[in-house]
């Protein structure tokens, strides 16, 4: 679903995204890990179309998208949860949600079944974002992203500051959304178990390359918690 072919990124003279190539497939979750500083969250936003690439070429359900604006992007089916939540703080939970379905034909219905992955959305379709907790706001950025129907879901960090009880309903979700086996999600996660708990195949980045890929099931073969550990 997504294609991604020698990316190489540049902040003025460093080098931050190293001749990247990978795929992230239908039906899967793809972890990629690595500590901080080394060029995940650049990556996402290259992906977005929020940080343009110096060289190399990237496609979605293999049509050339490396040129396209990030609302293009949105609109061909690519769902961004950005590090931090990012919510609108001074909007409703439903007015949040509508956000994302902005581009979506006026008056269409929220899905309801993102009020059935996070129930807690619908009791609270009136409270502003900023009044949420933590892991509320994250299942609502999640929903947000959700409720313009990507085909490809990338999250960045969902677990940094949530709860043990939300992280494992965030979790649960997003192998729900994988099972179905129409869309592609590409997780950046520093949280170890929760990743290779979730990881149909895994990414290691360092230093802006990959040093390190596989199935999931190999990552403690592979060594990988070594790999990240801070």
């Amino acid at each position: 679903m997504l294609s991604v072919k020698d990316v190489n990124q540049y902040y003025g003279g460093s080098h931050i995204l190293r001749g990247l190539s990978f795929e992230a497939k239908p039906g899967q979750v793809t972890v990629l890990l690595g500590r901080n500083g080394v060029g995940k969250t650049t990556l996402l936003k290259s992906l977005m179309g929020l940080v343009p690439i110096k060289s190399g070429t990237m496609a979605f359900e293999g049509k050339p998208i490396t040129t396209r604006t990030p609302y293009e992007r949105a609109r061909a089916g690519m769902g961004y949860v950005p590090q931090g939540r990012e919510i609108f703080a001074r909007l409703t939970v439903e007015e949040n949600l509508r956000m994302g379905m902005a581009y979506r034909a006026a008056g269409e219905p929220i899905p309801p079944e993102l009020f059935e992955l996070f129930p807690v959305l619908a009791q609270m379709l009136k409270r502003r974002g900023g009044d949420l907790s933590g892991g509320q706001q994250q299942q609502l950025a999640i929903a947000r992203a959700l409720a313009a129907r990507p085909r490809l879901l990338i999250l960045d960090e969902p677990t940094e500051g949530i709860q043990p009880s939300i992280i494992k309903d965030i979790g649960r979700v997003i192998r729900m959304l994988a099972d179905r086996g129409d869309m592609a999600i590409l997780l950046v996660e520093q949280y170890y178990d929760f990743a290779r708990d979730l990881a149909d195949e895994f990414l290691v980045m360092q230093r802006g390359e990959f040093i390190a890929r596989g199935l999931g099931q190999e990552m403690d073969a592979q060594g990988v918690r070594e790999l990240v550990a801070i």
